[in-house]
């Protein structure tokens, strides 16, 4: 089709364009049907197909056992979240300090790009067990470290491409008006760089519970979504193991929403899109 043929708003002649609510609510719609979808046949395989619940429990009785252990499902969430968002924050301070000083300093740069790399290629399953024997059975220190390992690199990344997106004229002009350093990087700098920060947290959030659980997963203190899983699946407790796997990925929604909420205030205070 060519661009002649379309209307103004994108509508193809003689079709009606999609209005802002429809759009909204097609937004909510779909992924919830495909959602429905997916748990209607899963249960199909499971109750008529006659798939093994030791292979793939059905998500009747997931739900089952999500019911029967959520007191201990909500604690579980409340560590491994706990020890992500520790994770997250010490990962984004670490991730965009260390990017700011690469921006304005080419030897900074020179000497974080290896240090960056040879962190992001950092095997979980291999540190998890090491941290855990160095800091003690009890420390949950060694999950909050590997969460901020994991987050890290990608705050770094997206902060450090941020941070040089500025141009070179507008740093330039606010030095003809005696801006400091500080002026500079408050009105340009982190303007132009604030999308590609919270593109990196995002992305980070997720990477958080991920690492968190992969660190209870090797031992350690028990009690978070990991070592429960964990335990459930080595007691044959398949449908238990998936409810905490459940628990995991509403874990996981969680602090990608609160991250997208962030940025949306982020962007309303500072008169963003």
């Amino acid at each position: 089709m060519s661009s002649a043929t379309v209307s103004r708003t994108g509508a193809a002649p003689g079709r009606k364009p999609m209005s802002a609510r429809t759009e909204r609510v097609l937004r909510i719609v779909a992924p919830i049907s495909v959602g429905v979808i997916v748990l209607g046949v899963w249960q199909f395989l499971v109750s008529v197909v006659g798939v093994s619940e030791y292979l793939l429990p059905s998500p009747a009785s997931i739900a089952t056992q999500f019911v029967e252990y959520l007191p201990s499902i909500l604690s579980a969430m409340a560590i491994t979240g706990t020890n992500a968002l520790i994770g997250l924050i010490v990962g984004s301070i670490l991730g965009i300090g260390l990017a700011a000083l690469a921006a304005n300093s080419r030897l900074a740069d020179g000497m974080s790009a290896p240090i960056v790399a040879s962190i992001a290629v950092i095997p979980i399953v291999a540190l998890a067990p090491v941290l855990n024997s160095m800091f003690g059975a009890d420390s949950q220190f060694s999950r909050q470290a590997i969460a901020a390992l994991a987050t890290f690199v990608p705050i770094f990344i997206n902060t450090l491409r941020g941070f040089r997106q500025t141009r070179a004229v507008h740093r330039d002009l606010m030095r003809v008006y005696a801006a400091s350093s500080s002026q500079v990087l408050r009105t340009v700098t982190l303007p132009t760089a604030k999308p590609f920060i919270f593109t990196g947290i995002r992305i980070a959030s997720s990477l958080a519970v991920i690492s968190a659980l992969v660190a209870e997963y090797f031992g350690g203190p028990r009690g978070g979504l990991g070592g429960l899983i964990s335990t459930s699946a080595a007691s044959s407790a398949y449908a238990r193991a998936w409810a905490y796997v459940v628990a995991s990925i509403v874990l996981g929604l969680l602090f990608y929403v609160a991250t997208l909420a962030l940025e949306r205030l982020a962007n309303r205070r500072g008169g963003g899109s």
